[in-house]
């Protein structure tokens, strides 16, 4: 009879628990278009137009990590600034040139590029649709390095074209800001800048572990990614989900402090 107790009151607890309303999505792609309208309404006039390479990231990650990283980011932020959603995260950004001899990213299978050219006018262009479709503020940010100049032209186009009926503001100190920070905060851990790395190495790979550790090959980790062509720079064996947690929290912080900076009239 004890035992039965106390099954009816994990049962009663566990369904307790699934009846609780869930969060009201923030990502664009979650709602229909009334919810968003109903949004709007109610004051949720900002939101966040993420880029993220598709890149290589050596042989223990997949090529999303940036996209994975920038979707619990974005989240994050939007949920935190209280009026905000997140559009479709944009992962075709300049990686370089498709044509021979294939350099950097794009010598390596699974990378993907965009011209600068084309890649600010895809920001324009969805930057404008969004403002059309009921929201004055767009936030540009960006989870890797060759998509940084683009966005800050695009956001320059975007205040050009509306004038005083929108802004676009982009958030540079995610991603810039962060990775000196980043590595001020490593070192002063004790890890070496040989181990720290610049691509695929600690940062990212602590980054993906924490928001999804089923996307890192932990079998394949190893300095370097194990040899000179294998696209790592630094050493992931020395990653932790700890680390990554830390890590992620910089880039939120900077991009929060950034973010409010420009709304109450400071830089863009």
């Amino acid at each position: 009879m004890r035992r039965f107790a106390v099954a009816l009151v994990s049962v009663t607890l566990a369904l307790r628990v699934d009846a609780q309303p869930a969060a009201t999505p923030v990502f664009l792609e979650q709602l229909t278009w009334t919810e968003v309208r109903d949004l709007q309404k109610a004051g949720t006039k900002t939101i966040i137009i993420g880029t993220a390479g598709q890149e290589q990231k050596g042989p223990h990650m997949v090529t999303g990590e940036h996209k994975y990283v920038l979707t619990h980011t974005t989240e994050r932020i939007a949920r935190t600034l209280g009026d905000a959603l997140v559009a479709p995260i944009i992962t075709y950004v300049p990686e370089g040139s498709w044509e021979a001899p294939l350099r950097g990213h794009m010598a390596k299978a699974g990378s993907i590029t965009l011209p600068e050219d084309r890649f600010v006018e895809l920001l324009v262009h969805a930057g404008k649709s969004l403002k059309a479709g009921g929201f004055t503020t767009i936030i540009l940010i960006g989870d890797s390095g060759g998509n940084q100049s683009g966005m800050k032209t695009a956001a320059d186009q975007l205040n050009a074209a509306f004038g005083a009926t929108g802004r676009a503001l982009f958030i540079g100190d995610y991603y810039t800001k962060s990775t000196a920070d980043i590595r001020t905060y490593l070192t002063g851990k004790g890890f070496s800048m040989d181990a720290i790395g610049s691509h695929a190495g600690m940062v990212d790979t602590s980054e993906l572990l924490f928001v999804n550790p089923l996307l890192v090959r932990k079998e394949r980790l190893a300095p370097q990614g194990g040899g000179p062509d294998s696209g790592v720079s630094g050493d992931p064996t020395k990653a932790t989900a700890e680390l990554g947690k830390q890590l992620v929290q910089i880039k939120i912080d900077n991009a929060l402090a950034q973010i409010r900076t420009s709304l109450a009239g400071g830089r863009h």
